[in-house]
């Protein structure tokens, strides 16, 4: 062991360690006491233990043991909160022998207690980001004396966007801290966030480059098509785990497989995103205790879980990257015990399988999923090994041994124990046999080769050929190989003992549908060109010349030149009058869009109207509205007449309507319109004395108010003017 100090060392020896892991040794060499790591290891190496040899005299500083507790002295910052449970549990035992003080700041538990705690000081302080960062800025946590900070798992947290949390509280710690990263990957986010926020940082990888964890079993279940939950419940099963669990994609897989585990008779909790944070606690704990025997969960969720019993990992979907696969595979054959890693292969994603397992340099047993016949062979050999036969009789079962050896024979006796196991258990799944390896493919044969004519361009496809081959010529489908369609023909291959007498000529051919002509070759074709074999397209009339690599379609005519765009017709001259309005009714509007209206002030004496301007790629863009005025649309407001014809462009008026205008009265003011009111001899409205002028109620144009009917006209005073308002008789 490399030097320690003391009550390290000791707390070591009290846990049992003789030796430690790689990763261990590495971060506790001398040379590395004060300098910044960037350490990447695989997953169940030892990492928590690691960073808290790392930090121990960091934190001790050459002292015997910690002093009172006060402002922290280093931060421990995990992803999720079972994994900052599981770092506070280690770290407890590692630096109790030095009387150091763990709390823990994470989501889910009371804010309160937590604030408590940290005012009561401590040495080490385990939290979750968002946690930490409500707290520093609250003011609950002085991060003065921080000499060490250490992110666990920091890809993970990563990619639970966490990133701007940790700059947060990388940014409030002292800049003289030393920072740890441990993370089992080291992808570019990693890496640029260790040259923001470390000094000179030493790299450590003890990944195995070229093998794989040692204490995992990998298996590859290759299983057929809607059998894959059967497979998995045989794998359960087969290998009765103390503790299984089933790694899904989603969600909704989680719920689905969780039904059929507990319809099937497994003692089964589910963790995804949708539970609450005591609904997961409870369930790991279920699983610790022996409640439940299988989890079902999601990638998310099940991210820092630590089950100690944990022997068996299903991945019932495929991941979507090898590190995931090694995250999954992680949570088993950790600490030195040996654990089975099963990955269910559907038949159409065997090829991304192999390469998920390629990329993760994992190196599986391609086996079948166990079947029925397996199950009950591993259940007969587990019942032979139980160490229950070797038990002697106890003073409390000798009474009923004797009456059960006296009342039944052996063979009654050993019917009834497989009967009370069997019930005990789910039963397994019957299963068809996937495809462990490829199949390869049958020499054909000799064979004889044909050219049909037909190709590509005619829209010839496999699916109308062969059966027009079998319907037709006589064939059997397995007598027929290969089918390379071409652009303008396509090459089939036939057995030649199946070949036909009309067809043994070295130019015999055959018609067949549509006038599909089958012709014997002399020799098999030359494959290699297998699309652009062609003629050159012909270039179209008025266009570019066409790339030689497209072909052209067979029958196809050239297409005719575009015409040229029309020009702008010129305006013609108007009309007389006299001859518009006597001989031909007025001619209509033109439609033509290129053409402008004619102008309506167009006169034999008036002048003439203005040319029509040729229309611009402007015009055929809407134009924006223009800004509000703030006298637009008041009838007392200057008028726009941008863009409108002027008064002088209009038909000049007839004679006896200008005169008519002349004398239109003035108009009468709005008030008139009330007939309550009396009109003065100017044409104005009487007033009430003592009343200001009104606006008068309603809208313009609305229909007065009241019952229908002759209505008496009041004068504003004197003998007519308007009575004061009576209650009205009943």
């Amino acid at each position: 062991m490399p030097p320690l100090p003391a009550p390290i060392a000791a707390a070591l020896a009290d846990k049992g360690y003789d030796t430690l892991t790689p990763v261990q040794i590495a971060v506790s060499d001398p040379a590395l006491v004060e300098a910044d790591l960037l350490v990447s290891a695989q997953t169940g190496s030892g990492k928590t233990v690691a960073f808290g040899l790392a930090i121990a005299p960091t934190l001790l500083a050459d002292a015997a043991a910690f002093g009172p507790a006060a402002a922290p002295l280093g931060l421990v910052i995990a992803p999720t909160r079972e994994l900052a449970m599981q770092v506070r549990r280690e770290l407890e035992w590692l630096y109790g022998p030095a009387g150091a003080q763990i709390t823990s700041c994470v989501g889910g538990m009371d804010a309160r207690d937590e604030r408590r705690a940290l005012g009561r000081g401590a040495h080490v302080v385990v939290a979750t980001p968002g946690r930490l960062r409500d707290h520093i800025e609250r003011g609950n946590i002085d991060l003065d004396a921080v000499r060490a900070v250490v992110l666990d798992e920091a890809d993970e947290m990563l990619d639970l966007g966490f990133r701007e949390d940790l700059e947060f509280i990388l940014g409030a710690a002292p800049s003289e801290r030393r920072t740890l990263m441990f993370s089992a990957t080291v992808p570019p986010a990693i890496a640029s966030l260790a040259q923001l926020y470390q000094k000179d940082a030493r790299r450590i990888s003890t990944r195995a480059e070229t093998r794989q964890h040692a204490d995992i079993a990998y298996r590859a279940m290759v299983v057929g098509p809607r059998d894959e939950e059967n497979a998995i419940i045989n794998v359960l099963r087969y290998y009765e785990a103390a503790n299984a669990i089933v790694f899904c994609n989603t969600r909704a897989m989680v719920n689905r497989l969780t039904t059929r585990f507990s319809n099937r008779g497994f003692q089964v909790v589910a963790l995804s995103g949708e539970l609450t944070q005591s609904e997961r606690t409870h369930a790991l704990q279920a699983m610790r205790d022996g409640r439940a025997q299988v989890c079902v969960a999601t990638d998310v969720a099940a991210r820092g879980i630590d089950l100690p019993n944990l022997e068996l990992v299903v991945h019932a979907e495929l991941p979507s990257s090898s590190d995931t696969l090694l995250h999954r595979s992680g949570r088993t054959g950790r600490a030195g015990r040996k654990g089975v890693s099963a990955v269910i292969v559907p038949v159409k994603f065997r090829k991304k399988a192999e390469r998920l397992l390629k990329w993760a340099k994992v190196t599986p047993d391609w086996v079948s999923p166990p079947s029925a016949e397996d199950v009950r062979a591993q259940d007969a050999a587990r019942l032979l090994e139980d160490p229950a036969w070797e038990t002697p009789v106890a003073e409390g079962e000798a009474e009923m041994v004797a009456r059960l050896v006296e009342a039944f024979s052996p063979e009654q006796l050993a019917a009834a124990v497989l009967r009370a196991g069997s019930a005990q258990r789910s039963a397994p799944e019957e299963i068809s046999a996937g495809d462990m390896t490829p199949t390869p493919r049958v020499p054909f044969g000799p064979s004889a080769w044909f050219t049909l004519s037909v190709g590509r361009a005619s829209r010839a496809e496999p699916r109308w050929i062969l059966p027009m081959l079998c319907r037709v010529g006589g064939f059997d489908r397995d007598e027929i190989g290969a089918i390379r369609i071409q652009q303008d023909e396509t090459f089939v291959e036939i057995k030649e003992a199946a070949v036909p007498d009309t067809l043994q000529g070295s130019e015999a051919s055959i018609t067949l549908e549509d006038g599909a002509v089958l012709s014997r070759l002399a020799e098999a074709p030359d494959l290699s060109q297998r699309d652009g074999s062609g003629p050159a397209r012909k270039p179209r009339e008025g266009r570019g010349p066409v790339s030689s690599t497209r072909p052209s379609a067979a029958g196809r005519k050239p297409r005719a030149p575009r015409p040229a765009p029309e020009a702008t017709r010129p305006e013609p001259a108007p009309a007389p009058a006299s001859s518009q309005a006597n001989d031909a009714p007025p001619a209509r509007k033109p439609r033509h869009k290129d053409k402008p209206p004619a102008s309506k002030g167009a006169t034999p004496d008036g002048p003439k109207p203005p040319k029509a301007k040729p229309r611009s790629a402007d015009r055929d863009r809407p134009k924006d509205r223009a800004p509000y005025s703030p006298k637009g649309g008041k009838a007392g407001g200057p008028r726009d007449d941008k863009g409108k014809p002027r008064v002088k462009d209009r038909k000049p008026p007839r004679p006896d309507a200008a005169a008519a205008v002349e004398e239109v009265a003035p108009r009468r003011s709005n008030a008139a319109s009330d007939p309550s009111q009396r009109l003065g001899p100017d044409g104005k409205p009487l007033r009430a004395r003592g009343k200001g002028a009104a606006k008068p109620a309603g809208k313009p144009g609305a229909k007065p108010g009241g019952k229908p009917g002759r209505r008496k006209t009041f004068a504003s005073k004197g003998p007519d003017a308007t009575p004061r308002w009576k209650k009205p008789k009943r």
